[in-house]
C-alpha cells in the first residue's frame, strides 16, 4: 500500500511539472551532427554545429540568446587557410533561412526549376554550393527563427538594445566576435553576406568590426541589398532607378511594344537605364515647372519603356509608384497583379480595381516552401528539437532607421583595409530591392572613384532571391565562389 502510495505521489509530481513548465529555450548550447555531400562531383564530409549563443551586456550578464548554424568542413586542420562565410537575411525582422536553405547552404528546399512551391516538402543536397570553398554560419538576429530576448532581473525587456540599425549592428558585431573565439577562427579569411536588409546589416558590419572588435574582412556581398538613402530620396532620383526594373519585369510579361519585345532583355536594359539617368531624372527634378512638351514626350518614352499606358504616367506626374506598378500592368490583359519582391509571380486580387495589391504573391509561395522545409530540416536533420515556434519573420517593429550610414560606412571600411572587396547580386525582376538601385548605390558608395575597381556587379535573371530559379542557382553561387577565391590575399600584403 505504501508502494502505490509513493507511485502515485511520483505521478501526479511529474504531472504537475510537466504542465508547470514555460515554452523557453536554452541560453547556451548546441547539438553537433556530421554528414556528406557532393558539390561540384567532389565528395565532402562535415559537421554542423546548431545552437543557441547568448548576447552579453556590458556587465556580462545574458540579454538575448541567438540561434546559429555553423558547417564546417571535415579535415581542414589548417583554418587560416579555410574561408568563413558569415550570412545574414534582413526584414529587418527576417531569420536567415532563405539563403540557407535556398542559396549557399549544402542542403536546399524541393522546389520546381523556377522556384515555386511542390510537395512533397523537404531537402536535398545543392551540388552548387559555395562550401566546397569556405565553411558557412548562418546567423538568426534577435526575434528571428529561435532567437529571443532574455529578461533582464526583474526589469522585462529592453527592445532599444535590439531593434534598429545601429544597435543590430553593434549587438551582431559583438555576437559574432564571441563566436569567433569560441570556433578558433581568427585567422581565417572572412566574409560576410546579407540579404536585402541584411545588405544594409553587413555595410555597417563591415565598420563596426573593424573598429570596435578589431575584426578585418576581406569580402562583403550584398544580395538584392535596400539603401534607404536611395529609396527615401525626393523623386527624381527614387523614382527615376524605378524605371529599369518597370522595362525588366515588362519584358518579362511580354507587355513591352514589338520592337523592344524581340530584344533581349540584356539588350534592352541598358538603353532604359540610359535614359532613366540622363533623360527621365532631369525631367522629374523640374516638377510643376517643366515644360508642356517635354512633360508629354517623357511620359511617352516612360509609356514605351514600361508597358504602361501614357494617360496612366501623366495622372501620377511622371512619379509612378511601384505598388500602382504591380497592380496596373496586367490589369486589361489577364487582370492578375505581379509580385513586388518577385514580379515572375502571379496574384488574384478580390477586384481589378484599385491602385495596390491585396497581398504579395512571392511572399505567400515561399512562406508555402521554405516554413515547412526549415523545421524539418532543423529538427529531423540537425537534432535541434524545441516546442519555441521558428519566425520566420519576427515582431521587431518599431524598427529605429535613424542615424543610418551604413554607406559611408562600407567606404570607410573599404578604405581602411585593402583586403576588402565587394559584390552585389541582384535580380532584374526584383520590384522592392531593384536591381538598378543596386548600382546606384554602388556608384555611390565612394564618390572619388578610386575604390571601383573592389567592386562588382551581378544580376541575375530572376527576382529579390535570384538563387530560387535553378539556373540562377548555379550562376550565383559559381560568382560567389569566384568572389571569394579572388578576394584571398594568396600572399599580397595589404598595402596600397
Amino acid at each position: 500500500m505504501k508502494t502505490r502510495f509513493l507511485v502515485l505521489v511520483c505521478v501526479l509530481f511529474c504531472i504537475n511539472y510537466l504542465y508547470s513548465q514555460e515554452r523557453i529555450i536554452p541560453i547556451d548550447t548546441t547539438v553537433v551532427t556530421t554528414h556528406t555531400t557532393t558539390i561540384n562531383n567532389i565528395k565532402i564530409s562535415y559537421t554542423v554545429t546548431i545552437g543557441m549563443q547568448p548576447v552579453w551586456d556590458e556587465n556580462g550578464k545574458p540579454v538575448a540568446t541567438l540561434q546559429f548554424t555553423y558547417y564546417k568542413k571535415s579535415g581542414e586542420n589548417d583554418l587560416a587557410k579555410r574561408p568563413l562565410l558569415i550570412s545574414y537575411n534582413g526584414g529587418p525582422g527576417s531569420a536567415s533561412v532563405w539563403m540557407h536553405i535556398a542559396y549557399t547552404g549544402p542542403m536546399v528546399l524541393n522546389i520546381d526549376p523556377e522556384g515555386y512551391p511542390m510537395q512533397p516538402y523537404g531537402v536535398h543536397e545543392n551540388p552548387h554550393s559555395v562550401f566546397d570553398v569556405a565553411d558557412i554560419v548562418y546567423i538568426n538576429p534577435v526575434n528571428t527563427g529561435y532567437s529571443r530576448m532574455i529578461p533582464a532581473d526583474g526589469e522585462g525587456l529592453d527592445r532599444t538594445k535590439f531593434f534598429g540599425i545601429n544597435a543590430d549592428i553593434k549587438y551582431l558585431a559583438e555576437w559574432l566576435n564571441t563566436f569567433i573565439t569560441r570556433h578558433d577562427r581568427w585567422l581565417s579569411p572572412k566574409f560576410i553576406i546579407g540579404e536585402s536588409y541584411g545588405g544594409t546589416r553587413v555595410s555597417g558590419l563591415a565598420l563596426e568590426l573593424q573598429d570596435q572588435q578589431w575584426m578585418y574582412l576581406n569580402g562583403v556581398i550584398l544580395v538584392s541589398p535596400a539603401d534607404y538613402r536611395a529609396f527615401n530620396s525626393d523623386p527624381a532620383i527614387s523614382s527615376a532607378l524605378d524605371l529599369p526594373y518597370f522595362a525588366a519585369a515588362a519584358w518579362y510579361h511580354k507587355a513591352l511594344p514589338a520592337e523592344l519585345q524581340q530584344k533581349d532583355l540584356l539588350e534592352v536594359l541598358p538603353e532604359v537605364e540610359d535614359y532613366a539617368i540622363n533623360k527621365l531624372m532631369p525631367a522629374i527634378a523640374k516638377g510643376g515647372f517643366i515644360g508642356e512638351e517635354e512633360k508629354q514626350a517623357v511620359a511617352e518614352k516612360m509609356s514605351y519603356y514600361s508597358g504602361l499606358s501614357k494617360k496612366s504616367i501623366l495622372q501620377h506626374n511622371l512619379d509612378v509608384p511601384t505598388s500602382f506598378f504591380w497592380k496596373e500592368l496586367l490589369r486589361d490583359e489577364t487582370g492578375n497583379t505581379i509580385g513586388r519582391l518577385d514580379s515572375r509571380y502571379l496574384g488574384i486580387d478580390k477586384t481589378e480595381a484599385g491602385t495596390s495589391s491585396d497581398y504579395n504573391a512571392e511572399i505567400q509561395s515561399w512562406l508555402h516552401t521554405f516554413t515547412p522545409a526549415i523545421n524539418y530540416y532543423l529538427r529531423e536533420h540537425l537534432n535541434f528539437k524545441t516546442d519555441i515556434k521558428y519566425n520566420m519573420f519576427g515582431p521587431v517593429r518599431p524598427w529605429n532607421n535613424e542615424n543610418n550610414d551604413t554607406r559611408d560606412n562600407l567606404r570607410q571600411a573599404m578604405a581602411e583595409n585593402p583586403y576588402l572587396n565587394i559584390m552585389f547580386q541582384t535580380g532584374y525582376y526584383d520590384g522592392a530591392c531593384t536591381y538598378f538601385n543596386s548600382k546606384y548605390t554602388m556608384w555611390q558608395i565612394d564618390p572619388s572613384g578610386k575604390l571601383k575597381d573592389r567592386m562588382s556587379f551581378k544580376g541575375y535573371r530572376s527576382g529579390h532571391m535570384m538563387y530560387l530559379r535553378k539556373e540562377d542557382l548555379k550562376t550565383a553561387n559559381d560568382d560567389l565562389r569566384n568572389f571569394i577565391l579572388n578576394s584571398l590575399p594568396n600572399g599580397k600584403s595589404a598595402k596600397y
